[in-house]
């Protein structure tokens, strides 16, 4: 086998440590706002669930050990004075570890098992392992030990509350070895003919296979796209339950759904390099669509909720992601997804259009993917100018395919009302100066200090010019040290932590980008690529992040901002290179 680069290295209180493939990943976050002094085995089968916590021994007293904690995508280590414990992924369902000189205690999360709610814990009198089975995730997690000694075991077949758990050790100067699986009901017993080492290589050659798929273009002028790809790569699950496909969750965190718009993002970034994920993710949120046309709000593995929507910006996103693609789609697969594509944009047309209106409205915030943003603030139930255009854009986009389908008639319709909803856009929210929103049912107008008035930008080429130029000027007073800014910075509206009142966001940034670009501003598209790039390459991959500090907020591991990066860089790469 040839030998892998080991990767970089990340700290596990910002990104989990999993691989490509599995429902479970090994972290000390174990919910928003949540962390233990230990890590603990996390699975996101029926939701987030701490299952198993880590513990060190010191190997001679059995007492907690201290150990410094260390990752890199093909291996996690504990390293203390006695010695260190390494853990690595043999396949998406399980881990091995290795021990030299330090003892691990693996014991159940939770201490309390109730009818319904805990872990139950028992030796296999079959093969001698270890079970320890979770109400919360609905599946069971089996230590085998293959070397060393067993030195204490707590808790089997206890109910009620108590520490449940098997402490794994060595005698001195020896090793001890184990496996840890998720399973469903049972299995065969756990055997291996490969070594520990072989894993981990293995592991990391998969990670590198990956990475040099999706940036092959990634130099030390793109110091963060490995650990982008990392971020990518160990979201990422197998089908499984509800999830219809190979998916790549928001994070391995608690953001661990598939929103319906999120994953364009992570489509995009994968569609040169990894172009069958790519398609499963775009692909995904419309094996779900209803009868009505909609995309779920989100999808992760044992739910599916539509109590709200997200902005129609796939007809953008599909305009970028054939182009992306190393080869075009297949006529099968032009047809149906056009035929998704149209539902979707019927129901902004039927479901989300008063009677007499041409333009449809959000019902909350949480539709247009910006859910608290000040522009929300009069009303709730609103017509506003960025789903105006994201719709314009959908339209476009099923007329090019309509035509390509030899769908005259189709074709020409498609185009008559993009240009009916974009010619209402500027009639009904253009004041000559902004966009205003109005309320559906006040029919009043306002503006607002919220950067999604401005995300019309979208429609690059197709704004009238002076439209262009004064968004872009009022883009420009968004625009901090580190990004752009979703709340004007002098606004009394202002929070640093405000989640869509103030905060730089991924998509908001990339979607801005790009409108600039194709209408022409260049100079400002460069600028609001750099200060993005900067900003991942010093903070990381969060959620979101404090427009005037930088600082990394709320979820540290997602996808969205990742690949987000991933798309600037590559553009910026290959600018470069011409």
């Amino acid at each position: 086998m040839t030998a892998a680069r080991s990767g970089p290295a990340f700290s596990l209180h910002d990104i989990p440590f999993s691989a490509h493939g599995s429902w479970f990943g090994i972290s000390p976050v174990l919910a928003e706002e949540t962390r233990a002094e230990d890590l603990h085995l996390v699975s996101h089968q029926n939701g987030m669930h701490a299952v198993l916590r880590f513990t060190p021994l010191d190997a001679m007293t059995g007492e907690r050990a201290w150990t410094r904690v260390e990752a890199t995508p093909g291996l996690l280590s504990w390293t203390g004075e006695q010695g260190r414990i390494r853990l690595a992924y043999a396949s998406p369902e399980t881990v091995r570890l290795r021990g030299e000189g330090l003892g691990l205690r693996i014991n159940a999360a939770a201490d309390t098992l109730t009818p319904f709610t805990g872990t139950y814990f028992y030796r296999d009198p079959v093969d001698g392992a270890y079970l320890f089975t979770s109400y919360e995730t609905g599946r069971r997690y089996r230590v085998t030990v293959l070397s060393g000694t067993v030195a204490e075991v707590s808790g089997s077949q206890t109910l009620g509350t108590g520490e449940r758990g098997v402490a794994v050790t060595a005698a001195p100067g020896g090793v001890w070895e184990a496996a840890i699986e998720e399973l469903d009901s049972a299995r065969l017993p756990y055997t291996s003919s490969e070594t520990f080492d072989t894993i981990v290589a293995t592991a990391e050659h998969a990670f590198t296979a990956f990475a040099d798929a999706v940036a092959p273009w990634r130099s030390s002028g793109t110091p963060a796209a490995e650990l982008a790809a990392y971020v990518l790569w160990s979201a990422t699950v197998r089908p499984a339950a509800l999830v219809t496909r190979p998916a790549v969750l928001m994070s391995k965190h608690w953001m661990d759904k598939v929103w319906s718009w999120d994953h364009c993002f992570n489509a995009l970034a994968l569609a040169p390099g990894a172009p069958a994920l790519a398609w499963d993710q775009f692909s995904l949120p419309f094996d779900h669509q209803d009868k009505t046309g909609a995309l779920p709000d989100s999808v992760t593995h044992s739910e599916v909720l539509y109590n709200f929507v997200k902005p129609p910006i796939h007809g953008w996103t599909l305009s970028h992601l054939r182009r992306r693609l190393p080869e075009p789609l297949s006529r099968t697969e032009l047809a149906e997804i056009y035929g998704r594509l149209a539902r979707w944009a019927e129901f902004w047309l039927t479901a989300r259009r008063a009677p007499g209106a041409t333009l449809p409205h959000y019902q909350h915030g949480n539709d247009s993917g910006w859910d608290n943003a000040t522009t929300f603030d009069p009303e709730r139930v609103v017509v506003t100018a960025d789903l105006a255009a994201f719709l314009v854009l959908q339209l476009r986009e099923l007329s090019v395919l309509a035509n390509e389908l030899g769908l005259a008639d189709e074709a020409r319709r498609w185009t008559v009302t993009a240009e009916a909803t974009q010619a209402a856009m500027l009639d009904e929210l253009w004041t000559g100066e902004r966009f205003v929103a109005r309320g559906v049912d006040s029919a009043q107008t306002w503006e607002s200090s919220s950067l999604l008035d401005l995300m019309p930008m979208a429609l690059g080429e197709h704004l009238p010019e002076h439209i262009g130029k004064a968004l872009a000027a009022r883009i420009e007073t968004h625009l901090t040290p580190h990004g752009l800014a979703t709340e004007l910075p002098t606004s009394p509206h202002y929070l640093a932590d405000g989640y869509w009142r103030g905060p730089i966001w991924a998509p908001a940034t990339v979607l801005i980008e790009d409108g600039l670009r194709r209408a022409g501003h260049h100079r400002l598209a460069d600028e609001i690529s750099a200060r993005f790039r900067a900003l991942c390459e010093t903070h990381g991959f969060a959620e979101n992040f404090d427009a005037l500090t930088g600082t990394g907020l709320r979820d540290r591991a997602y996808t969205w901002t990742a690949s987000s990066y991933l798309l600037l860089a590559e553009a910026h790469a290959h600018r470069d290179s011409r």
